[in-house]
């Protein structure tokens, strides 16, 4: 009998208008060779007018299941990782589970934990399993574009729309999940972070007067140090876990948010840049849409092949940070 817990369906989703760096010189003080040269990042995408986070999530949601061969019926729990929800509540995963017809099974999003939060959901999906579940949806999905500051250089070039899912389950896997780690530093949590709308900073008229609703915190330095250490030290922490070995590895896919910190981190782990997936340049930061739309792209571009041993590493806001192991 094949007890495996792991990823059974693919999906991804990335909306159809492009953003170029040109275009970014047209709205702010920037130009394509300062943006490259700083991020790595050459085009994302943003979403239509009359798309919401809901739609990017179902799009990318229904691609897994039907890679998975199943309905939406068979689902047993869906699990949304965003920060950038349809409403402030309830939670988009709620919306979602009526979307696309699943039954009344528990839905729920995983917030606040940033661009960390895909990799943490599927670390909770595969305990739900180990504790009874069949199967499981886990979707990224992030709409930023909607939120941030389209007038401050420093952040909104960074950003696109995206979301990617995966089917969790147990029995005929395409990927095994290994295993995977996770941790937190709250006391990094104000290098990134967004205060304005929860209980310390409510939201107010005066605070939509001057824009804070879009004021994102973020201490560039800082972030990038702590990313690359966290990083690093969750995929060699997860390898050990597993008892494998960083020479088995065949591809690691980092959190897309910037081609510095994503060097940095190739670099102190030791291996070659063929063996890092990177589609930054294409699509930004999508922030919990990160991984899991690199996953399905690199899957979907036959940079993954069966036998091969791939890793997941992402951080985010919290400060989180999380690792997974993936054999095809």
């Amino acid at each position: 009998m094949d007890d495996r817990i792991g990823l059974m369906g693919f999906g991804s989703y990335a909306p159809a208008r492009v953003m170029t760096n040109d275009d970014w010189s047209k709205l702010v003080d920037t130009d394509d060779a300062w943006i490259v040269a700083r991020t790595g990042i050459r085009e994302r995408r943003f979403a239509a007018d009359d798309e919401s986070t809901l739609d990017l999530a179902a799009a990318a949601a229904e691609k897994a299941l039907a890679d998975a061969g199943i309905g939406a019926s068979d689902i047993d729990e869906i699990i949304v990782a965003t920060d950038t929800p349809e409403v402030y509540t309830p939670d988009t995963a709620a919306f979602l589970q009526d979307r696309l017809g699943a039954g009344e099974v528990p839905a729920f999003d995983l917030g606040g934990s940033g661009c960390a939060g895909f990799v943490l959901a599927l670390d909770i999906a595969r305990t739900r399993v180990m504790a009874g579940a069949q199967r499981i949806l886990v979707v990224g999905v992030e709409l930023i574009s909607r939120l941030m500051d389209w007038t401050d250089r420093n952040t909104c070039v960074l950003f696109g729309d995206a979301a990617g899912a995966v089917v969790v389950g147990r029995g005929a896997v395409e990927a095994e999940l290994l295993g995977a780690t996770s941790g937190t530093d709250g006391s990094r949590a104000g290098i990134l972070t967004l205060e304005t709308g929860g209980t310390r900073r409510p939201f107010s008229l005066e605070e939509a007067e001057r824009g804070g609703q879009h004021d994102i915190v973020m201490n560039g330095r800082e972030v990038f140090r702590e990313a690359v250490k966290r990083m690093s030290a969750a995929t060699e922490q997860v390898l050990q876990k597993i008892g494998r070995m960083k020479e088995e590895v065949a591809l690691i896919i980092p959190h897309q948010a910037n081609l510095r910190i994503i060097d940095a981190v190739r670099s102190r782990l030791g291996v070659d840049e063929d063996k890092v997936f990177v589609n930054l340049d294409r699509f930004g930061n999508t922030g919990s849409a990160s991984v899991p739309l690199a996953l399905a792209q690199a899957r979907e571009e036959g940079r993954i092949r069966a036998g091969d041993l791939v890793l997941l590493t992402a951080f985010g806001a919290g400060f989180h940070w999380s690792a997974a192991a993936l054999q095809f």
